[in-house]
């Protein structure tokens, strides 16, 4: 997929509405992780809505006061769709707190996996490259930190339950390169953090 006006315009987007926002374990600015998840799609599809879609899916989730309508008057309704499929629910307190958002943490990942197992297939390979990199992060992390990782990432059986379910339902719905490279990395990131 080459740099379109729209992928472009998401890409200015996608940096605004997440500026200050800094990764869990690494502190990294937020944002190389919609760029890592649209650069996943741009490599295996053509659809400008997916790939516009992976960089802005975490915006509903993590942005105080963006709405799914400002997101369908910017990009489009399409765009909206699939990136409200892939949207854990939050409530604005927990999008302002996230240490709000553990209370709940285990009703809203089974609501989110059965979420996946009704989405439509653009949003299945947004949401598999979302676990790829969020997963490539969990490594990378692991590796540098070691077991104080899960002190910032959570409960390591919890995590690898949540990531272990998305799998196997994104491999029994998806056919496509992604899902095989999901399966991989899930297996990397179980072997590298066993202890």
């Amino acid at each position: 997929m080459f740099l379109t006006p729209r992928i472009e315009r998401a890409i200015v987007r996608a940096t605004e509405l997440h500026a200050g926002q800094r990764r869990k374990v690494n502190n990294a600015p937020y944002i190389v992780h919609p760029y890592a998840v649209a650069f996943l799609l741009a490599h295996y599809t053509d659809n400008e809505d997916v790939v516009i879609a992976g960089l802005l899916h975490d915006v509903l989730e993590d942005v105080p006061g963006y709405s799914a309508q400002d997101l369908a008057d910017e990009f489009g309704k399409h765009v909206e769709s699939i990136v409200s499929e892939v949207t854990e629910d939050y409530t604005e307190a927990e999008k302002e707190d996230h240490s709000l958002r553990k209370h709940n943490w285990k009703e809203r990942k089974e609501k989110y996996l059965i979420n996946l197992s009704d989405d439509s297939h653009e949003a299945l390979l947004v949401a598999t490259a979302d676990k790829i990199h969020n997963l490539r992060s969990l490594i990378d992390d692991y590796r540098i930190c070691g077991e104080s990782a899960w002190e910032r990432l959570g409960n390591k059986e919890r995590i690898f339950w949540f990531y272990g379910e998305a799998t196997r339902i994104i491999s029994e719905r998806l056919d496509h390169p992604l899902a095989e490279e999901l399966r991989k990395t899930f297996f990397e990131a179980t072997e590298s953090t066993s202890s």
